[in-house]
């Protein structure tokens, strides 16, 4: 089945997947999101490289020539940074793959061209840091038509960078006509996709986080499409200021509460369940040795300190909310949940979306570090790879690397 993928108002178009693309004896370019966490060489973390395996893999096992792998790292500002090559990645794509991957000290020019035409049939090769280049981010067509001279066949399969209109992202597409989604990028279209257009019901959204403004555009678009909306994070403290509640010294953004009150209005308006919560842990200052109080957060004690975690009658609340949910969307913690004194609320609700009996959607990296701080990410449905493009596909926009994808 290939993946939904829900385009600008609502529509729902189907794309055209690796599965559909003729790889024998081609070589094929496959857009990765090897954007780790790197330091002194070493990675931190090499989830997105496994994601990507079973798509590298099925290229391989389709009788592809060669494989190309192309990827950014971190923000290089469009020039050439030694600490973010992704030279170590190559080593680890290696070790992961058990067979060599040779890597190319540019991903164009005499390098890449040279690393492509001596790698041995079925060979995986990795290019350096498309970022490198400034004509990367440009989605400049002089730099794509380079990428594309270097492959018979493109797949994305960074569903992470498929918000961004980047050469190797959008234009490329448009020069290599055999082209369509990877394995993960499937995945990731199937289950959003799904959960926006065709949710098994009741369908319940939790989002955190710090800010309300970088979730608008998703609560807006949720709103005629979910059965309840829970609400928690610092994000809280917006709505809280914008109906009268106390804040204390509590992160507001001042320029939101006219957006929050038309939130609630329309939520109301549609007879939607919108959760925000009851009590919180307040403390004088963000750090872990500091003395804290649970309070109701209609209490005007909360004084000069700030709300940092939700209380347990809000977990209740919300475990209550999520007990019969058969799909869920989770983006964002409900409190700091890195200091363990204001990470109980985020852990409880992590278990309690675990114990769905349906299709649980996490999204964010702070949403997916505090699913393993639970111990419970391999309970979950799915796991999004894409922190800002899983928001934007939340929020209804249109993802530019998905959009100029082929339609099955």
């Amino acid at each position: 089945m290939p993946p939904w993928f829900v385009e600008g108002e609502g529509s729902v178009m189907a794309k055209r997947t690796i599965r559909d693309l003729n790889l024998r004896d081609r070589r094929v370019f496959i857009r990765v999101d090897f954007n780790v966490p790197l330091k002194n060489g070493a990675i931190g973390d090499d989830t997105r490289i496994r994601e990507s395996l079973p798509t590298i893999e099925f290229a391989l096992n389709a009788g592809a020539r060669l494989v190309v792998l192309a990827s950014h790292l971190g923000r290089p500002k469009g020039k050439p940074n030694p600490d973010m090559s992704l030279r170590p990645v190559a080593a680890r794509v290696g070790e992961l793959l058990k067979r060599p991957v040779s890597f190319a000290n540019d991903c164009v020019g005499p390098a890449a061209e040279s690393v492509g035409r001596d790698a041995p049939s079925g060979g995986v090769v990795l290019l350096e840091n498309l970022r490198f280049h400034p004509e990367e981010e440009k989605n400049d067509a002089r730099f794509a038509k380079e990428l594309a001279a270097l492959a018979d066949a493109y797949v994305n399969d960074a569903f992470g960078a498929a918000h961004r209109a980047h050469a190797s992202v959008e234009a490329i597409v448009r020069l290599i006509p055999e082209a369509g989604a990877g394995l993960l990028m499937e995945k990731e279209l199937r289950y959003l996709g799904e959960a926006l257009a065709h949710p098994e019901r009741p369908f319940v959204a939790v989002l955190g986080g710090a800010k309300v403004s970088d979730k608008i555009e998703v609560i807006d678009n949720l709103i005629p499409r979910v059965d309840r909306l829970l609400i928690g994070g610092a994000m809280a403290y917006t709505f809280f200021k914008a109906i009268g509640k106390p804040v204390g010294k509590s992160l507001v953004e001042d320029d939101k509460l006219d957006a929050a009150r038309d939130i609630i209005a329309r939520a109301q308006q549609r007879g939607l369940r919108l959760l925000l919560p009851s009590d919180h842990v307040v403390a004088p200052k963000l750090e872990a040795a500091v003395p804290t109080d649970t309070i109701s957060v209609d209490d005007p004690a909360i004084g000069d300190r700030m709300g940092l975690d939700i209380g347990p009658q809000t977990v209740d609340a919300y475990r209550q909310a999520l007990a019969d949910a058969r799909t869920v969307v989770w983006n964002g913690p409900m409190g700091v949940f890195e200091i363990d004194a204001f990470a109980q609320g985020t852990i409880a609700v992590a278990r309690a979306a675990a114990e769905v009996r349906g299709t649980t959607i996490i999204g964010g990296g702070d949403s997916i570090a505090a699913i393993r701080k639970a111990g419970v990410a391999d309970r979950v449905t799915h796991i999004s790879t894409g922190g800002g493009a899983s928001l934007e596909f939340l929020g209804g926009r249109t993802l530019p690397g998905v959009a100029v994808l082929p339609d099955a």
